[in-house]
């Protein structure tokens, strides 16, 4: 391990995350269900384990949707894992959790993979070709807010594949996620289907566009940032972060309320939350427990938040911000970013100072 994730690795645990791990919590209106039960409760909780053992020791076929946003192998840190494994042992790692994951979904299951440039295509080989999945799409989140390198075209976007376990009987909301269309909103064509239509496989996410939380009604395409620095959305802990109004869609599509979702790394915990928001069974893995720790305080406090603003099937804007409060615990900055850089005060705090 070099001094950078030895660094990191110990503002993590600065953090002191056991004092955010809440006690479980009930969540009113949905039976005997609970938030962060005990071990041998199956659904509604974040565990902290390796997710290959976790998943193949449990059943087959008893999840209903995945969404995995994996480590992308480009030299990210992240607590207690490697992110700049030999290409061939990363590829046996994925080869390994995505076995797992098929293994997991039930027979009409879906999962949703996303990855960056390095091994998108690398990875629908191993799915499809080895493990059997069905490919549905290979959507392409261009979020524009990129990286600027000096020796090659801007990086601002990030490949979701989405793949079926079945190749005919699957779940796939599409009145929950259609938008108005061009000859609705345009051309005024009395041959547009008044529910609009579905998305295109292309979302071109600008932040500066983005209203928040929802994608825009009238917009065709995604319209959603990804989560920066000084976003209130951001959690801070964790270098990676997926926008929550990414999953908000993906779940209402690809999932029924009551149905379990499962992400096999957590992380920040966006899939959990907009999965208990969206009225849905929940399964978070992590083999950090500081990274789980972190993502139950944001949970407890999206659940209550939620409590306090009505139940709902859809994530309003009431429910989004008061699940945004910059002074919820969860909230907290490491000392390092996510490449082991030390965070520099912004100007504008610097001069209120």
């Amino acid at each position: 391990m070099n001094q950078r994730h030895r660094d990191f690795n110990k503002a993590v645990r600065k953090l002191r995350v056991n004092r955010l791990s809440p006690a479980p919590l009930k969540i009113s209106g949905r039976g005997d269900e609970t938030y962060n039960a005990g071990p041998m409760n199956e659904v509604n909780q974040i565990v902290c384990a390796n997710s290959i053992d976790w998943l193949n020791e449990r059943p087959k076929g008893w999840v209903d949707l995945v969404f995995a946003d994996p480590p992308f192998n480009i030299g990210y840190l992240y607590h207690g894992y490697d992110d700049r494994k030999k290409t061939e042992d990363y590829l046996e790692f994925s080869r390994q959790w995505i076995k797992a994951v098929h293994r997991a979904l039930s027979p009409t299951g879906s999962f949703y993979l996303a990855i960056g440039d390095d091994y998108a295509a690398d990875l629908c080989v191993i799915a499809r070709r080895e493990i059997g999945f069905n490919l549905r799409n290979w959507l392409i989140w261009h979020y524009t807010f990129g990286q600027q390198p000096k020796r090659k075209f801007a990086r601002s976007h990030t490949h979701i594949l989405y793949f079926t376990k079945d190749e005919a009987e699957f779940t796939f909301n599409y009145d929950a996620i259609r938008v108005a269309s061009a000859r609705q909103t345009t051309y005024g064509d009395a041959r547009a289907n008044p529910k609009g239509k579905l998305p295109d496989d292309v979302w071109f996410l600008r932040p500066q566009e983005a209203p928040e939380p929802h994608f825009a009604p009238e917009c065709d395409t995604w319209n959603v940032s990804r989560v920066c620095g000084t976003f209130k959305e951001r959690e801070g802990w964790h270098g990676c972060q997926m926008p929550i109004g990414v999953l908000n869609r993906i779940i209402a599509a690809s999932s029924n309320p009551g149905d379990i979702v499962l992400d096999p790394f957590n992380g920040s915990g966006t899939t959990v939350v907009a999965a208990a928001l969206l009225g849905r069974k929940y399964i978070g893995i992590d083999q950090s427990e500081e990274y789980v720790g972190y993502a139950r305080s944001r949970l407890d406090h999206a659940l209550r938040s939620a409590g306090k603003n009505g139940k709902s099937n859809h994530l309003t804007h009431e429910v989004f911000a008061a699940a945004t409060d910059p002074a919820r615990a969860s909230k907290v900055l490491t000392e390092t970013d996510a490449f082991g850089r030390k965070r520099v005060a912004r100007r504008k705090a610097a001069k209120s100072a």
